[in-house]
């Protein structure tokens, strides 16, 4: 019996088959289909190649470098939630692309700061970078100059600005500072940025006192480092990387190692975090520094309105990337309250989590001028060094320009809002808002 709405017309196949015509194989198709690829032999380029994406880089990464090396660099604090937060903020973005837009020619160059870069990518400081491998900051900031984004150099770098400055002449180099509890040493590193030729300095305001990194107390990578049997164990199943550690320079904050009072690394550590730091010391740089000034480590935009009235030209939407405060809310679920405290003329960047091009397009559509990144990159150099940082902006600049195509924009410019909701904003209800206006 036929179902209410059911066709009861005569669905049963014919009797007679439908007859497929064949012929020979032609062994022409086959050899189409079978194109090897000639074996890459250079180890480094090998792993390189089957690195396509982020992800990809940071598997390759763990492989290569000791737990500790590894756990310093993809950890953060206490419980991780912030972390995690970070990565689901960006997951929960939703695209709205547009249709029947010629996309034959994206250009992705974007202006931070008065300068035209590349695309909306800048490097973010980081620190012990020459101890996740040999070629360390030389090597990030000879890609940068390369693919036209800045570099920023931690005060904590395994660099000094001049070691920086020689290896990337013409590129755009920023410095991180962590002001310290001493005065002399902080007129020396502003001095030294100023005369190395880098044309911003980033102050840094989340650290008043250091981070709890679980994993690195663990794993006994502490000031002074305090190396387990285990950790010790496992480094030992690395002989390259030790080999590149004992027969290069010894690993230090290079920037402060001549510095008056900074006899070893326990010293550097007592200084750099600073529980006294206040809005006194921003007024004291802007008027120390005659360039660029950004301020790192917003994520309320009444600070970020403060910052900006004492003279700093833009803020870092930022949490450290999970690794000071945990439980802090994620960079991504801030930006729209930064951007509209600071309004559309001061810079304003974003850390923490992105590992995509697409994470790139979220967060300009959500009020970004350019992202940060650190673990992506040093997973590229923990990968194969130079070259792997190499394949980190590859993989990200590929991964924008396509997204960006899809999208249906064929430049950077055209971002905005309209093209990205989060998770719990309401789609309906935005397209009948829309909707309503046209029609008015």
């Amino acid at each position: 019996m036929a179902m209410e709405g059911q066709s009861t017309e005569n669905t049963q196949l014919p009797a007679n088959r439908l007859r497929v015509q064949r012929q020979r194989p032609r062994l022409s198709e086959l050899r189409e289909l079978l194109q090897f690829r000639r074996p890459t032999l250079d180890p480094v380029a090998r792993r390189l190649e089957s690195a396509l994406s982020i992800a990809d880089l940071r598997s390759i990464a763990e492989r290569r470098t000791p737990r500790a090396v590894f756990d310093y660099v993809d950890g953060a604090s206490d419980a991780e939630i912030t972390a995690e937060r970070n990565r689901r903020a960006f997951e929960s973005a939703v695209f709205i692309p547009e249709v029947l837009n010629s996309v034959a020619h994206p250009d992705l160059t974007t202006q931070v700061l008065g300068s035209t870069i590349s695309f909306p990518l800048v490097f973010a400081p980081t620190g012990y970078t020459r101890m996740m491998h040999h070629e360390g900051e030389a090597a990030v900031a000879r890609v940068a100059a390369r693919n036209g984004i800045p570099y920023t150099l931690s005060t904590v770098g395994t660099s000094t600005v001049e070691e920086v400055c020689e290896v990337s002449p013409h590129g755009d180099k920023w410095f991180q500072l962590y002001l310290t509890n001493n005065e002399a040493i902080n007129e020396d590193l502003v001095d030294r940025a100023l005369r190395s030729g880098f044309s911003t300095i980033m102050l840094t305001v989340d650290t008043a006192v250091a981070g709890h990194h679980l994993k690195d107390i663990r794993n006994g990578l502490t000031i002074p480092p305090a190396l387990t049997a285990r950790t010790f164990l496992d480094m030992s199943r690395h002989p390259y990387w030790w080999v590149n550690k004992l027969t290069t320079p010894q690993i230090g904050f290079a920037s402060l190692r001549d510095a008056p009072g900074m006899v070893d690394a326990v010293d550097v550590a007592g200084a750099v975090f600073e529980p006294r730091l206040n809005y006194s010391h921003l007024e004291w740089l802007r008027k120390r520094w005659p360039h660029r000034l950004l301020v790192k480590g917003i994520l309320d935009g009444r600070d970020a309105e403060r910052v900006i009235s004492i003279g700093a030209d833009g803020v870092v939407v930022s949490n450290h990337g999970g690794r000071q405060l945990d439980r802090t809310p994620a960079t991504l679920d801030v930006l729209p309250a930064v951007r509209n405290a600071v309004g559309p003329d001061a810079t304003v960047l974003i850390d923490s989590g992105i590992t995509h091009g697409q994470d790139i397009i979220a967060a300009l559509a959500l009020g970004a001028d350019a992202v940060m990144v650190g673990r992506a990159y040093l997973y590229g150099l923990m990968s194969g060094g130079e070259r792997g940082v190499e394949r980190a902006v590859e993989i990200l600049r590929n991964d924008y320009q396509k997204s960006l195509q899809l999208l249906g924009l064929d430049s950077t410019a055209k971002i905005g809002r309209q093209h990205v909701r989060l998770s719990g904003e309401d789609l309906g209800r935005d397209r009948e808002v829309i909707g309503a206006l046209e029609g008015a």
